[in-house]
C-alpha cells in the first residue's frame, strides 16, 4: 500500500511507502526466504560473495581479545570468521532485525561448535542496544540498503566504535559503464527467476534486484559515512563495482 499523500515516505525497491511499511515488509521478504538464504547467495553470485566476504574479513584489523559487531549478520559468515579472528578471549554479537535470520544464524554458528563463542542480539541497526565506544570493529555485508534510515544506522556504528574503531560496509553498488546493461538484464531477468525456482519466492528476489539500484552508490555512500563522522573513508570496488567495501575510522 503506498504511502499517504503528504507522509514521509522511504523506498522500499521502486515503491515509495511509509518507513513504518518498509520496515513490516523487509520483514516479510527475509523471513520468506531465510531457509534458503545461504543456497541463494551461492546461486545469485556463483560463490564470488565467499570472496568478497573474505576479501572484507582481511580489512577487519581485528586482533585476538577484540571486539567486533556484525550488523544484519543473517545466517552467521561474518561472525564465524570474525570469532576465529579475535579468539575465545574476544567478542562477537551477531545481529540482525529479523528473528528468522537471527534464528538460522545460531542455529549454523552452533552446528560449527562456535554457539558459545558469539552473542546474538535481536537489533534494530538504527538503534543498537550497545555502549558507547564498546567494538573495535563493526561489519554489515548486504544488509545496509535494506535499513530504512541509512544514516541512523551508520551514525549508530560510530557511536558503538571505540575510539580508532572501524566500519566495514560490503554492499552491492554501482558497476563500471560496460557492464550496467548485462547487469540489468541479469538482476532483472534472472535473479527473480532463480527466486522462484529455488526459494519459491520471485517477488521478494525482484525487490532485492530493486534495492540494490536504489542503494547509494559508491561517492554517495562515502560522502554518507563522513558526514557521519567517521574519518579517512574510503572504498574499493569488487567485481567491477558490482559490489563495494566501504571502509571508516572513529575518530
Amino acid at each position: 500500500m503506498p504511502a499517504e499523500e503528504g507522509k514521509e515516505q522511504t523506498d522500499f525497491g521502486y515503491q515509495r511507502v511509509s518507513p513504518e511499511e518498509k520496515t513490516r515488509r523487509v520483514r516479510g521478504v527475509f523471513e520468506s526466504v531465510a531457509s534458503r538464504y545461504d543456497l541463494m547467495n551461492d546461486l545469485m553470485s556463483g560463490g564470488l560473495h565467499r570472496l568478497w566476504k573474505r576479501f572484507a574479513l582481511a580489512c577487519t584489523g581485528l586482533r585476538p581479545g577484540m571486539r567486533a559487531l556484525d550488523l544484519a549478520g543473517g545466517t552467521g559468515d561474518l561472525a564465524r570468521a570474525l570469532a576465529g579472528q579475535v579468539g575465545a578471549e574476544g567478542e562477537v554479537v551477531l545481529a540482525d532485525i529479523n528473528a528468522a535470520m537471527l534464528a538460522r544464524g545460531r542455529e549454523r554458528l552452533l552446528n560449527a561448535g562456535l554457539g558459545g563463542r558469539v552473542t546474538y542480539s535481536l537489533a534494530d541497526a538504527e538503534a543498537l542496544p550497545f555502549a558507547r565506544d564498546h567494538f573495535d570493529c563493526t561489519t554489515i555485508a548486504f544488509g545496509l540498503r535494506n535499513v530504512t534510515e541509512k544514516s541512523r544506522a551508520l551514525s549508530e556504528m560510530l557511536r558503538v566504535l571505540a575510539p580508532g574503531g572501524r566500519a566495514l560496509i560490503l554492499e552491492f553498488s554501482r558497476p563500471y559503464a560496460p557492464l550496467r546493461t548485462a547487469y540489468d538484464a541479469y538482476s532483472f531477468g534472472v535473479l527473480p527467476r532463480l527466486g522462484r525456482w529455488v526459494a519459491g519466492d520471485e517477488a521478494s528476489y525482484r525487490y532485492l534486484a530493486e534495492s540494490i539500484r536504489r542503494h547509494p552508490a559508491q561517492e554517495e555512500l562515502m560522502a554518507m559515512m563522513t558526514g557521519a563522522g567517521f574519518e579517512n573513508v574510503r572504498y574499493h570496488n569488487l567485481a567491477g563495482g558490482i559490489v563495494a567495501l566501504h571502509m571508516g575510522w572513529k575518530p
